[in-house]
């Protein structure tokens, strides 16, 4: 797994050829227990890694199109998994615990709802209150950029659009870690501000 800003956070990825992005999963090592976000599969390099620093505790899906490997990660760690509690009804893999706007998973991983993505309820988390992971709703195709999904994908744009400009007001955000493209890891809080001024537009 790569190193990322913090000693305690690492990132694995897949390259997605009908995008031309990578699709990247985050874990955050933790002495009461590792948290996988989004979590693809691992080759056997990242498996040992990944072993090497106490397996997983929890898997946290920000979406349901977000799956990927948890389950046999899961299977093989005994980690739990935490998913939206808005698609509780329809999520198509038995979970632990079911998040919702405000829920802190752990001390220090704050949950934030968002609407109008793709899926109901898609979660964003904001890790000691400097780093946002996100999962579909904001991405990044280019290097320095964000953008939001593609209006196509949006099931309601003015719900979209509120939740980013509620993601644009965490002023002490400096690093935003995406689901799908380029992480961005200094001024995070300005790229948000910058995309919501933007997508207004």
């Amino acid at each position: 797994m790569k190193s990322l800003h913090c000693p305690h956070l690492f990132a694995w990825s897949t390259f997605d050829t009908e995008r031309n992005i990578d699709f990247n999963s985050i874990a955050w090592i933790r002495p009461a227990g590792n948290i996988l976000i989004d979590p693809l599969p691992l080759s056997e390099h990242d498996w040992k890694h990944l072993q090497a620093l106490g397996g997983a505790a929890w898997i946290i899906l920000t979406n349901s199109d977000h799956i990927r490997a948890s389950q046999e990660i899961a299977s093989q760690t005994s980690a739990q998994i935490a998913a939206p509690s808005l698609e509780q009804s329809t999520f198509p893999i038995p979970c632990n615990r079911w998040l919702q706007d405000g829920d802190e998973v752990v001390e220090g991983l704050q949950v934030i709802e968002l609407h109008g993505s793709k899926t109901p309820g898609e979660l964003a988390l904001l890790l000691e209150e400097t780093t946002l992971i996100t999962g579909d709703l904001v991405r990044a195709h280019q290097p320095h950029r964000l953008m939001l999904l593609p209006d196509a994908k949006l099931k309601d744009k003015s719900a979209a659009l509120a939740s980013l400009k509620r993601l644009a007001e965490l002023e002490k955000v400096e690093t935003v870690l995406v689901g799908d493209g380029w992480s961005i890891f200094s001024q995070g809080h300005q790229y948000l501000h910058n995309l919501a001024n933007l997508s207004v537009n």
